[in-house]
């Protein structure tokens, strides 16, 4: 049965939300003011599928991407760009609030630059056994099957062309797969997940194709298939080479934006600390003005972080340690010498570490998430421990979506 709803606001989703008498209601791809026709969602009694508009916000715009609405990587190009900004700044400021925490927020920043310079396909044999390869549909695990993404960095052209052709060499195995693509400054580097062992024939034949395609790398559950070239990016003056399947912010300008917020900040410490540092976006950019103790649990990630800045003339020392910093954070003791500290956790945070960091006395402290829920959890913690949150910047590089990044300044 049909259902008519008016649609309240936008939700954390990016959902039109419907305050109907039976309850809450969320409706994808809706917007605030508008009255939609919507039919039930088997499973989901509180989600409705969006049918028709019957009247229209005077904020909606045309999406820019055919496969908006079926394909699940964008939540939202359908409002127009001064209300959707608005939106996702004051998801920061709702969190916040939610959590009793007052702090100025700063206009957020668009850092989508160029476009996502990695992502991950999937690859899936469908009805009748069609093989699609593309990003997950819409609140489910179907594939789109795509030719084309126009939020892409120009960097990652020729990325899906290439994961079809590799998903089809692969069809004999019968599974199915994850494709892991980066924009490396000298191609692109491939990384596919889900094949299990491959007999010597096969990866003869992925071979060719890494050839075929010009990839600078190919990878199989991180072993090298073949290599072309060490594939490489530049950060900040140090040039990395990426391990297989190595993580990077979605995209260059965000990477950027992050870092020079974190800088700006930064001044006169002569020893800081990057913890989660990952190959190295921030630790290699302050070790241009300062020493750097960098530490992640990540091995191949610290080992091209430390020979990269081995590598680049003009930096301060920088000393790398593999560490699992939600088991083993850094204790108070360990911190004493330290200027400043900057943490770059996971989505799920960093409770282990703000909690050792909140008992000790390092005068700054500067939080980079990309979850404002377990940010506003953490900042909990320095808070009760004695930090002045001064103040937070959301960064706006997953546009599109509803998620958001953020750099925020502690100080003791």
């Amino acid at each position: 049965m049909n259902e008519v709803l008016r649609i309240d606001h936008v939700g954390h989703r990016g959902d039109g939300v419907s305050l109907a008498p039976s309850g809450t209601l969320y409706v994808p791809y809706a917007l605030g003011g508008e009255t939609v026709e919507t039919a039930l969602v088997s499973g989901h009694p509180d989600r409705r599928k969006l049918l028709r508009v019957d009247v229209a916000s005077p904020e909606r715009v045309a999406p820019f991407c055919p496969h908006f609405g079926v394909c699940g990587g964008c939540a939202i190009q359908h409002w127009q760009d001064e209300a959707y900004r608005a939106w996702k700044r004051n998801l920061v400021i709702e969190t916040l609030a939610q959590a009793r925490i007052d702090a100025p927020v700063a206009p957020l920043i668009d850092a989508h630059g160029t476009g996502r310079r990695r992502i991950t396909l999937h690859a899936r044999r469908g009805t009748h056994d069609v093989l699609k390869v593309g990003f997950s549909a819409a609140a489910s695990h179907d594939v789109v099957a795509i030719d084309h993404c126009p939020i892409l960095d120009p960097g990652l052209t020729g990325a899906i062309e290439a994961a079809w052709a590799l998903a089809e060499a692969l069809t004999p195995v019968g599974k199915p797969l994850d494709i892991q693509v980066t924009a490396a400054e000298n191609g692109l580097d491939v990384d596919v997940r889900g094949s299990g062992p491959l007999p010597p024939r096969m990866i003869v034949s992925l071979s060719k194709l890494a050839e075929q395609h010009r990839l600078a790398r190919l990878t199989r559950h991180g072993e090298l298939v073949l290599m072309r070239m060490p594939p490489t990016v530049m950060i900040g003056t140090a040039r990395v080479t990426l391990p297989p399947g190595a993580f990077l912010q979605a995209t260059a300008l965000g990477e950027q934006t992050l870092a020079d917020l974190a800088l700006a900040e930064i001044k006169r410490a002569k020893l800081i600390a990057d913890l989660f540092c990952g190959v190295g976006p921030f630790a290699l950019r302050l070790a241009t003005k300062a020493r750097v103790f960098a530490c992640d649990s990540d091995g191949p990630a610290v080992t091209a972080l430390q020979k990269a800045a081995l590598a680049t003339p003009g930096l301060k020392p920088v000393r790398a340690e593999t560490r699992d910093l939600f088991r083993r954070p850094l204790a108070p003791p360990e911190l004493v010498d330290f200027d400043a500290v900057l943490f770059d956790p996971p989505r799920q945070g960093a409770q282990a570490q703000a909690a050792q960091l909140a008992a000790g006395r390092v005068p700054l402290i500067i939080a980079v998430s990309c979850n404002a829920q377990t940010f506003a959890r953490d900042a909990k913690l320095l808070i009760d421990g004695g930090y002045r949150l001064e103040k937070v910047t959301p960064v706006d590089q997953f546009k599109y979506t509803p998620h958001v990044e953020l750099v925020a300044v502690f100080r003791k």
